[in-house]
């Protein structure tokens, strides 16, 4: 028998398997790549297995440490993952904006800063609505307050702070709504400068990337500074200086700490949380920043109780204040005068604002203690110097409830306020205050002026005439000396608007504005020159540089000096003893009263050798006042304006001087005086003979008398060698 380990042995898939076989080249299931589809033959447990499987299961349990552990693992994947769709989308939109080299601070948009005569500022104008204030000039409570409320980690981030935003995401979670800001002071500032206010991812984005490139261009405090002076604080004030002098009437420098929580109390809402909106809502979001101030240690419990009892601000809902007419008249000018603004200007005016104060305290005054008595509810005051300076301009009753200027926009009817350019016309023509005309009915075509009243006085001088305003007398000298003189005299004295040359101008039919008005009396009061009516002085940069200069002289002589003296003769008597005695003080003054039909429109022009001052009252839609006439309202807030104006100011006489002859005195045909005249309306006359039963005048009409060219009048102007003040006191 061979030996076995001799013997080949083939490979057999039929014959019956060897064990040995088997043990070589079998594999077992553990070890199969892939499991065998084959159940394996289940095996009877012992008896001591069975009882270990009913305690146990077979596959072991991941403890709790386990858990936690993939969830970390996953936390880091996801993690990484989010990090780099963040990179992904902060590289996707970051190549969407300008290369980082071209960025560049934009230029805060100009602020016209305008100031009166007296240093005192009469408002800020520009889309700011306020200069900006560096960060050590204004209040300490005021970045305070801000960065309590907006900000605590402000000096401490780079920019963006996870903190915040992640406190910003929980309070959303918890409360189901947003209470806490997550954009940084810096995010802010960058969101104004720089991006429009949209809610996109991208919009997020961009403004982080800018905040962080702000934050290596500029230190904390520059950021700060410009923020404060940029930001919105609603009711049209960009700035903190902008929305100190809107709700408190005071620098940004002078703010106290309730002020400065209210102020910062503004950014969350601004519109909705103005105090001049809703002052309440105001005072309960101040109390906030108060209590978060109080928790981050930058004030004490005294100071906190302190401002907590401060009375509430109130606000008006508008700019108000009469120097805000004067601000928009400048603003209307100064592009006229230096064209576009590119950066912040200071605007030195002509306006004394204790005057202005003066004007508007008057106006108010006697509109609030008559007005509804009377039936009148707006007012206006110009005064103008000698030189043509506009002292104070008053544009109505209060600039909140209307902005519309009545003193350079309103054109209405002076009524008698303009007879002192008939009779200068008449005086220019050869006649004098001693000449004689006869007050009483007249006829003018179908016209037929008629005095206040009804009274007439007969025979009376042209000073008594014009000192008791006779409609009469005043119409007959417009008919002897020809409207066209009429009408020219008075564009000659200052007079702008259009005027109709018809005998009804006599009584003051066409309409000016009471600055025009005003400005044409000054030459009576300075001597008979027209100057140049300004209220700029200057503008110059903030740096000093000037801009322009008010250089103009004296203007040119536009009345001789011996018309002068006889108009200022015959317009004293309208203060000493006419309709205007009201207006009377202590000073050598004149004037002229005026009232238009049914009184709706009342007036007072006046001067002394120092201002010259024009008041009206009436109502913007033409309604009657209630027989309020030029020598009642107006002559008493003249006169109460005047008063003051004065105080302290050497006493001058007026210019020129007249004497009067020797007559008879006037004999009135009713022993009534005049107070004021009103006339019917009047249609175009037609030239004719002037006369009735009474008799008239036997001086010839100006259509077969020449006129006499006043003296030194229409000729080429000649500059004065002599000064305002020597024609002031008569040299």
């Amino acid at each position: 028998m061979a030996n076995r380990k001799d013997r080949r042995i083939e490979p057999s898939f039929d014959g019956p398997r060897d064990e040995a076989e088997d043990d070589v080249f079998s594999v077992r299931e553990e070890d199969r790549v892939v499991p065998s589809r084959r159940k394996a033959p289940t095996k009877r447990k012992s008896s001591k297995t069975r009882s270990t499987s009913r305690g146990r299961s077979s596959k072991p349990k991941r403890g709790i440490f386990g858990i936690f552990g993939r969830l970390v693992y996953w936390g880091f994947v996801l993690s990484i993952w989010g990090g780099i769709a963040a990179a992904g989308i902060v590289v996707y939109y970051g190549a969407k904006m300008p290369s980082s080299t071209t960025w560049a601070i934009p230029d805060r948009s100009p602020n016209i800063k305008i100031i009166g005569v007296d240093g005192r500022l009469v408002a800020n104008r520009g889309m700011t609505g306020g200069e900006a204030v560096g960060l050590h000039e204004m209040s300490p409570y005021i970045p305070q307050a801000v960065m309590a409320i907006e900000d605590r980690r402000f000096y401490s981030h780079f920019g963006f702070d996870p903190i915040g935003l992640a406190r910003a995401v929980s309070t959303r979670v918890l409360h189901g709504r947003f209470t806490q800001g997550g954009s940084t002071l810096t995010q802010q500032l960058a969101k104004n400068l720089f991006l429009k206010p949209d809610r996109t991812l991208e919009r997020k984005v961009q403004e982080v990337l800018l905040a962080l490139w702000l934050e290596q261009k500029h230190t904390k405090d520059q950021i700060l500074e410009m923020y404060l002076n940029r930001v919105y604080f609603g009711s049209g004030s960009y700035g903190v200086e902008a929305a100190s002098r809107r709700y408190f009437g005071k620098s940004s420098r002078d703010v106290t700490l309730a002020e400065a929580a209210l102020l910062a109390g503004l950014l969350k809402a601004p519109s909705r949380l103005s105090p001049a909106r809703d002052p309440k809502a105001a005072e309960a979001r101040a109390q906030l920043v108060l209590g978060a101030m109080r928790g981050e240690g930058m004030i004490g419990e005294k100071e906190l109780k302190t401002a907590m009892s401060a009375p509430a601000t109130r606000a008006a809902s508008f700019w108000t204040g009469s120097e805000n007419y004067v601000a928009d008249r400048v603003m209307e000018e100064l592009p006229g005068l230096i064209g576009e603004v590119r950066s912040d200007i200071i605007v030195d005016t002509t306006v004394d604002m204790t005057l202005q104060d003066l004007a508007e305290k008057s106006i108010r005054r006697l509109i609030d203690e008559s007005g509804q008595k009377l039936n009148v509810s707006q007012g206006a005051l110009v005064s103008i110097d000698n030189s043509g300076a506009v002292r104070a301009m008053v544009g109505g009753y209060d600039y909140s409830t209307s902005q519309f200027d009545r003193a350079s926009e309103a054109r209405r009817q002076p009524g008698s306020a303009f007879k002192p350019f008939v009779y200068m016309a008449a005086l220019e023509q050869g006649r004098t205050p001693d000449s004689m005309r006869n007050d009483a009915p007249i006829k003018i075509g179908k016209w037929t002026p008629e005095n206040y009243n009804g009274k007439y006085f007969g025979r009376v001088t042209l000073k008594t005439a014009l000192a008791k305003s006779l409609n009469s007398v005043a119409a007959q000298l417009a008919m002897e000396v020809g409207p066209n003189a009429v009408v020219e005299a008075a564009h000659r004295m200052g007079i702008e608007s259009d005027l109709q040359p018809n005998v009804s101008i006599s009584l003051g039919t066409s309409e000016v504005t009471p600055l025009e008005l005003t400005a044409a009396y000054v030459p009576f009061a300075n001597g008979g020159y027209r100057p140049e009516v300004h209220m700029i002085r200057r503008v110059t940069t903030a740096d000093g540089n000037v801009l322009y200069e008010n250089t103009s002289g004296g203007g040119p002589r536009v009345i001789s000096p011996e018309v002068v003296g006889m108009m200022n003769a015959m317009m004293t008597g309208a203060v000493e003893e006419g309709t205007a005695k009201k207006a009377a003080f202590a000073w050598p003054a004149a004037g002229k009263t005026g009232t238009s039909q049914n009184s709706r429109d009342a007036w007072f022009v006046g001067y002394t050798a120092n201002l010259t001052t024009g008041v009206w009252f009436g109502n913007d839609d033409g309604k009657p006042m209630k027989k309020v006439t030029g020598g009642a309202l107006p002559a008493l807030a003249w006169h109460e304006f005047m008063v003051a104006a004065h105080e302290g100011v050497p006493v001058a006489a007026l210019p020129g001087s007249w004497t009067p002859q020797p007559a008879a005195p006037a004999v009135a045909v009713e022993d009534q005086p005049l107070d004021e005249d009103t006339f019917p309306a009047a249609p175009q006359p037609v030239r004719q003979q002037v006369g009735d039963a009474t008799g008239m005048s036997q001086e010839p009409t100006a259509s077969i008398r020449r006129p006499v060219p006043p003296a030194d009048v229409g000729g080429p102007v000649q500059r004065r060698e002599t000064s305002i003040l020597d024609v002031l006191l008569g040299n």
